[in-house]
């Protein structure tokens, strides 16, 4: 048993936002310390095989921190301590907003999954661009996951989008574009061409690179096709597949049935077969999300035309160690079927 083991059963006698709060405070509290060298030490996995190039970014392993888990860029370095490859934060938006009323968080332990409705709550661009400005980032490239305020009109929706980027675009590595969210009002319809269209050309005039574009796994193929057709006219830099689902399949846990975003273990056939679309249409590379809790479940993503992958319900389950877990078994995977390296293996199955 390692200590996640025996601490895991008391933070899930917490509600969920409640026990993804205290492990945020103590992540804050040894981020800048000794301790944080101490996790590096523990957590990391140096090994050139690892390596990724993607959009520009040189990435020492493919496994990263999802949007979401670190919504207010509080704790970008002790995240990368914990071994992972790379950080995207936020979601952020123009305005700081509280999100929806809790509870908005529920765990589906028997389906390991969590249902979220939180509604992008966040500090906003202001604070948050300002945070990001005052401390030492990490060494490993870091996102910023930019949403549309509640607020905001769909109709300007471009201006919202700019305002965020705005704020934060000198100090991160790469900009996601999330209008798949189903947590605001709305956001979803921004993923038609038209909407899309003017959203991304607005940020791209703008500067912002490199600009990758998150998409939902609920989409039909056809709009699915249309938004990677826009993604070769604009000379996008990636797209993320996917974000969390509304769908409810084959679900036992006592809060299957609460409205919101599903991620974890459920999403992971779905999310793996949507990279392998994307990645079919597209000659950018592809950032795979959803369900990733181990090594094999990075690797089929890789292989399906993922350069990078990230997790953020295989934390909260797993515990700190699953960056290390998920490399180490990656470099097993790679010898085992004769790789030299993750980018050997990226798209072997296509």
């Amino acid at each position: 048993m390692n200590g996640y083991d025996a601490v895991k059963p008391l933070l899930f006698r917490l509600p969920a936002e409640t026990a993804h709060g205290t492990v945020h405070a103590l992540l804050r509290g040894v981020q800048g310390t000794p301790v944080e060298r101490l996790l590096a030490s523990r957590y990391r996995v140096a090994d050139p095989r690892l390596e990724v190039e993607a959009f520009g970014q040189s990435f020492p392993n493919p496994v990263g921190v999802a949007a979401g888990f670190d919504k207010n860029a509080q704790i970008p370095s002790a995240l990368a301590s914990l071994g992972f490859g790379h950080v995207e934060v936020g979601g952020v938006t123009a305005e700081a907003q509280e999100g929806n009323p809790r509870p908005r968080m529920f765990r589906l332990r028997e389906d390991d999954a969590i249902v979220n409705r939180m509604g992008f709550n966040n500090h906003g661009a202001d604070r948050i661009g300002a945070r990001m400005a005052s401390q030492s980032l990490p060494e490993v490239p870091v996102g910023v996951n930019i949403g549309k305020s509640k607020s905001a009109p769909l109709e300007s929706a471009e201006e919202d989008y700019l305002y965020t980027y705005e704020r934060v675009a000198a100090h991160a590595d790469y900009f996601v574009v999330n209008v798949s969210s189903p947590n605001t009002p709305g956001l979803r319809e921004l993923q038609n061409r038209e909407n899309l269209e003017r959203i991304l050309t607005t940020l791209q005039d703008a500067g912002a690179s490199p600009l990758l574009v998150k998409l939902s796994p609920d989409l039909p193929d056809p709009a699915v096709e249309d938004a990677l057709d826009l993604v070769g006219e604009l000379g996008l830099d990636g797209v993320i597949a996917t974000n969390t689902t509304t769908e409810r399949r084959n679900l036992h846990s006592e809060h299957r049935d609460e409205e919101g975003g599903l991620s974890g273990r459920p999403l992971e056939s779905q999310a793996t077969e949507m990279v392998r679309f994307v990645a079919e249409r597209v000659d950018v590379p592809v950032v795979g999300v959803g369900g990733v809790f181990t090594a094999e479940d990075a690797y089929r993503k890789l292989r399906a035309g993922a350069h990078v992958v990230q997790l953020y319900t295989g934390l909260v389950y797993r515990g700190p160690s699953i960056a290390r877990d998920v490399n180490a078994g990656l470099l097993e995977l790679l010898e085992r079927d004769g790789f030299d390296s993750v980018e050997d293996a990226i798209g072997e199955d296509l």
